[in-house]
C-alpha cells in the first residue's frame, strides 16, 4: 500500500471519529434539552393549577396544624375534661401558684369579673400555659374560635403545642375573659410579626401589676401574664414547656383524661388552682364547680 493510500484512510478514519463524537454530543444535548422541558412542562402545570385553584376556591388552604373537625375534636377534649378526672388529680404537680393581690377592687367588666390573659404565639411558657388556663375557664363558659397551633420553631422549647387565643372569643355568665396574642410565631427580622394590640386599659393593668411588688423583679414583665381581675395575677408559666416536647396537641388533650399521666397532674393540678382562684372572684360560683375537691384542696394557698 502506497503512503498516498495509507494518508487517505487514517484521514477518513479520523474523520470518522470526528463524526462519531459530534454525533455522541447532539444525542447528550438532546436529551439534556428534553429532560429540561418536561421539568418546565411540570412547574407551569403546577401554577396554573394553582391559579386556578386559588380563582375557583376549590383549593384548600394548606395549614401546619389540624383545623376543621380535627381541631374541634382536640378543643372538645380540652374543654370539658371531666370533673371527676381534676377531682382526683386535685392539686397534681401544681407548685407555681396564682399569687394573691390585696387592697385592690375587683376588676370588672359588663358587671362580670374580667380576666385578662397577654400573651405571645412564638413564646414557649404562652404555649404550655394556655392548656390551664383554657380548661379552668371552660368550666365556667365556652370558647369559641379557639386554633390549634405551637410554640416557634427558633425559640427554647420549640414547637410547644397549644392553643391560641388570637381570634377566639368567650361567652360566661359569670366571667369575662380577654386573650390578647401580641406576636405570632412567624420570624420577622429579630422578633416575629405582630397580632393583637393591647388596648389603653391593658397595657395600663400589664404596666402596674407585671411589675413589683406584684411580682419579683427578675420576673417583671414576663410573659404569658394573667390578671384575675386584680385579685391574683400569674407572670410566666406554672410549669416547664419541655414537659411537652415532642408531643401534638392532639396528644396532649388525650393526656389531660388520664389522671395518672404526668401532662395530667401538671395542666390539671394548674387548672384547679385557676379554678380556685376563679370561684373567689365569683363568689363561689357555679357552686357545683366550688364546691369540688378539685377547687377546695387549694383552699388557703391561692
Amino acid at each position: 500500500m502506497s503512503k498516498r493510500q495509507r494518508d487517505s484512510r487514517e484521514y477518513a478514519r479520523q474523520m470518522r471519529l470526528i463524526q462519531e463524537r459530534a454525533t455522541a454530543r447532539q444525542g447528550r444535548m438532546r436529551r439534556a434539552t428534553a429532560a429540561i422541558a418536561a421539568v418546565l412542562v411540570v412547574f407551569a402545570v403546577m401554577i396554573v393549577a394553582k391559579l386556578a385553584g386559588a380563582g375557583s376556591g376549590t383549593q384548600a388552604p394548606v395549614s401546619a396544624f389540624p383545623t376543621g373537625e380535627a381541631a374541634a375534636a382536640i378543643v372538645a377534649k380540652v374543654t370539658s375534661v371531666p370533673p371527676a378526672t381534676l377531682d382526683q388529680i386535685g392539686a397534681g404537680s401544681a407548685e407555681v401558684l396564682p399569687k394573691a393581690v390585696t387592697g385592690q377592687q375587683i376588676l370588672t367588666e359588663g358587671g362580670k369579673p374580667l380576666v385578662l390573659y397577654v400573651g405571645a404565639e412564638y413564646c414557649p411558657f404562652c404555649a404550655a400555659q394556655r392548656w390551664p388556663v383554657v380548661v379552668a375557664l371552660s368550666r365556667f363558659g365556652t370558647f369559641t374560635g379557639l386554633a390549634i397551633s405551637a410554640s416557634a420553631s427558633d425559640d427554647v422549647y420549640p414547637d410547644t403545642p397549644t392553643v391560641s387565643f388570637h381570634g377566639s372569643s368567650y361567652t360566661s355568665d359569670l366571667l369575662t375573659f380577654q386573650g390578647v396574642e401580641t406576636s405570632s410565631r412567624t420570624r420577622k427580622g429579630s422578633s416575629y410579626t405582630p397580632l393583637d394590640q393591647l388596648t389603653p386599659a391593658q397595657a395600663q393593668l400589664v404596666q402596674k401589676f407585671n411589675a413589683p411588688p406584684y411580682v419579683d423583679a427578675k420576673s417583671a414583665g414576663s410573659i404569658p401574664f394573667v390578671d384575675f381581675a386584680n385579685q391574683a395575677i400569674t407572670s410566666g408559666a406554672s410549669f416547664s414547656p419541655d414537659l411537652l416536647a415532642g408531643m401534638t396537641a392532639e396528644q396532649v388533650a388525650a393526656a389531660l383524661s388520664d389522671p395518672g399521666s404526668e401532662i395530667g397532674k401538671a395542666i390539671g393540678g394548674n387548672a384547679n388552682a385557676i379554678t380556685a382562684v376563679l370561684c373567689k372572684i365569683t363568689g363561689g360560683k357555679p357552686a357545683n364547680v366550688c364546691t369540688t375537691q378539685a377547687v377546695t384542696v387549694f383552699q388557703g394557698k391561692v
